[in-house]
Parts: structure tokens; sequence; C-alpha cells
């Protein structure tokens, strides 16, 4: 292994500890039990969220306290701003994985979805299904992904959760981190995922079939 890959590994693996140290000392909750003080001032709420959107990746917090918190704040108005947010927040982990995990196995079994799917659509599906926000800008990241459609298919993608998280914000007395799990609505959930297999459905098929006629030749092929 030459120095450079291993440099590379060696920062990851510094990064992803101090991701982890980050998230069991902290929680949601810091944030949360301030709702009332940051919403009462628009621009200290507008502030509050921006600085937390950029740190949020650092500390593994779902990128749904985000919405909630503004949901909370400004009500269905903050649905715009929280977009912006959510996207925007999605982009280090993205930029860390296309930077350092071009390579292996996983990256390749991405791009060629990927280049089957269609950069845009990949990335929407992805969103779509409830997963950790994270872990998609990652997978992202592998597969190769252009930041552009990276950025459109997650604020495209992002929508129904982002949508949940201020209508949950906006409708609570206050804030807790019960709030965030509270932030899911099965219904959403179901109809985000049959719209993500509408998405890839046709992809996966023809793939499927294309490795059922790649067996049944090479199976012809060794009994001839």
């Amino acid at each position: 292994m030459d120095r450079s890959r291993l440099r590379a590994r060696v920062a990851a693996g510094a990064a992803l500890a101090v991701v982890v140290a980050a998230a069991l000392v902290t929680s949601p909750d810091a944030v949360l039990s301030r709702a009332t003080w940051l919403v009462a001032d628009p621009v200290r709420l507008v502030v509050a969220t921006v600085a937390l959107a950029a740190v949020r990746p650092l500390l593994a917090w779902p990128t749904t306290l985000l919405a909630v918190l503004l949901g909370y704040g400004v009500g269905p108005a903050g649905f715009p701003i929280a977009i912006a947010l959510v996207t925007l927040t999605s982009v280090p982990p993205y930029l860390l994985a296309r930077r350092f995990g071009r390579t292996g196995r996983v990256a390749d079994a991405g791009e060629a979805f990927r280049e089957r799917t269609g950069d845009v659509r990949s990335v929407v599906a992805s969103r779509l299904v409830p997963a950790p926000s994270d872990v998609v800008s990652v997978a992202a990241g592998l597969a190769g992904v252009p930041l552009s459609a990276f950025l459109v298919g997650t604020a495209i993608g992002e929508i129904p959760w982002v949508l949940v998280g201020i209508l949950a914000g906006s409708s609570a007395e206050t804030l807790a981190a019960g709030d965030l799990a509270g932030a899911t609505d099965l219904r959403v959930v179901v109809a985000a995922v049959l719209v993500a297999a509408l998405l890839v459905g046709p992809t996966v098929y023809e793939w499927l079939t294309e490795r059922f006629d790649e067996m049944k030749g090479a199976s012809v092929d060794g009994k001839s």
C-alpha cells in the first residue's frame, strides 16, 4: 500500500472516530432545549440553523432536526430555508467520500448503478428511501455523482422528509428529541418508497434480466 493511500485511510479513520465521539457526548436535546429562546428572534433562529447545518455532519445528527426547528420557529414558511440547509449540510460527507473513497467494489457497484439510472434520478430515489441522510451522501460520493446532480437530486428527494419535519415542528407546543422520531409519518414513508421503486424499478428489472440472460448463456455454453 502506498503512503498516500495509507494517509487517506488514517485520516478517514480519525474523522470517523471524531464523529463517533461527538455523537456519544452530544445530542439534539442540546439544541431543542433552547428552541424557545432561539425562535424568539427570527434572525437568531436563522443564524442558529445555518450554524447547525454547518456542524451537523460532524455530530452525526439527523437532517430532520433543521426542518423541525424551523417549523417550530416560523411554521410552513421555513420550508424553502429548510430544503436549502438540508441540501447544503449533505455536501461535506459527499465530498469526503468522493475524495477518498472512489476505489473498491462498493464504488464500482455504485458507479454502475448511477450510470444505468442517471445521476439525478439515482440520488432522488436514494433520498426517498428512509435511510440515514449521511449514508446516502457517502454513497453518492462513492458512486461519483457530479456535484450539481447531487445537489438537485438531494433537494428533490428530501422534500417529503423536510415537509414532514416542518409540519411536526409547527404543530408542536414544545420540542424534545422525541419530536425527531415523531417527524416520520408511515404514510409518507410508504409513498416515498413506492416513488423510489418506480424511479429505479425499470433499471433494476433490466439489470436482473441481463444477469439472467448471462447466467443462462453461461449454462448453455457449459453444457455444449
